[in-house]
């Protein structure tokens, strides 16, 4: 795996964000990797909870300055990098004022979701494919982490389809017990189908709850990683209906398992 190109995208990074599994496993999986030669980049929303001069974020004006159109509305793209102390890997932000200045990550001080959190995830997705491609750094893999994350699959699989950085590029999604409940803005669907994606590949966003957010992501990836002991079952029924590679579940082994996966996953046709 030395020199192979890993991205890393995930709702959530430690030291950035409070530890949970999926702060957690994104930040050991990416340094285990880094660790053994791969080049990696990882990509995250910058939460207005996320304190900007403790952990040294700074504006990159040569990647900033776009504006991305969600929804027929102009919305400005911000990246910010910063560097996790001692690893020297680097860290991306996905930042907008409208979607991300707010002092909470995905609900409100009464526990709601966010209303936007639909357009959020969409900005999110479509960010880091155009920062992606203005680093024009091709990645091997791509490794998706949390289910704001989870439009990206589907993104880069549909929408930037003709994208020839990512020709070659693999999608692995690691699937949480860790979801929501409720359900998005149930538009959506619109939402992406204003983006002119297929409408057979978007039947699961009519009702846009957690489940069916990852069922889409599962069906638009490559591979899969189990990223909790335990799975809901309709997660695991569709991995193997789809036939998808997947790895078990590995408690804090970020080691030769991962490695192993992601050679596996290149030397796939």
């Amino acid at each position: 795996m030395k020199d192979k190109r890993i991205l890393y995208v995930s709702s959530e990074v430690i030291p950035y964000l409070p530890e949970t599994e999926i702060a957690s496993t994104a930040f050991n999986v990416a340094k285990n990797a880094h660790s053994n030669g791969v080049q990696t980049r990882i990509f995250m929303p910058r939460f207005g909870v996320i304190n900007e001069r403790r952990h040294q974020l700074h504006e990159v004006i040569r990647l900033s300055g776009m504006n991305l159109i969600i929804n027929d509305m102009d919305m400005p793209l911000i990246i910010k990098v910063a560097s996790i102390p001692k690893e020297r890997m680097q860290v991306y932000f996905i930042d907008n004022d409208e979607y991300f200045k707010r002092k909470a990550i995905f609900s409100d001080e009464d526990d709601n979701l966010f209303q936007d959190n639909d357009e959020r995830a969409i900005f999110f997705a479509k960010g880091v494919v155009e920062t992606v491609k203005k680093l024009n750094w091709a990645p091997d893999i791509i490794h998706v982490h949390g289910w704001l994350a989870s439009l990206l699959p589907l993104y880069l699989k549909e929408y930037y389809s003709e994208e020839p950085l990512f020709a070659e590029s693999k999608i692995v999604t690691s699937v949480y017990n860790n979801g929501f409940e409720g359900s998005l803005n149930e538009e959506l669907i619109n939402k992406v189908q204003f983006d002119k994606l297929s409408e057979d590949k978007l039947s699961e966003l009519s009702e846009p709850n957690y489940t069916n957010i990852i069922k889409n992501a599962i069906v638009n990836s490559d591979a899969i990683v189990y990223g909790s002991a335990e799975i809901d079952e309709e997660f695991t029924s569709l991995v193997e209906k789809e036939n998808k590679l997947s790895l078990e579940y590995n408690s804090g082994d970020y080691s030769e398992s991962y490695l192993d996966f992601y050679r596996e996953i290149i030397s796939t046709n």
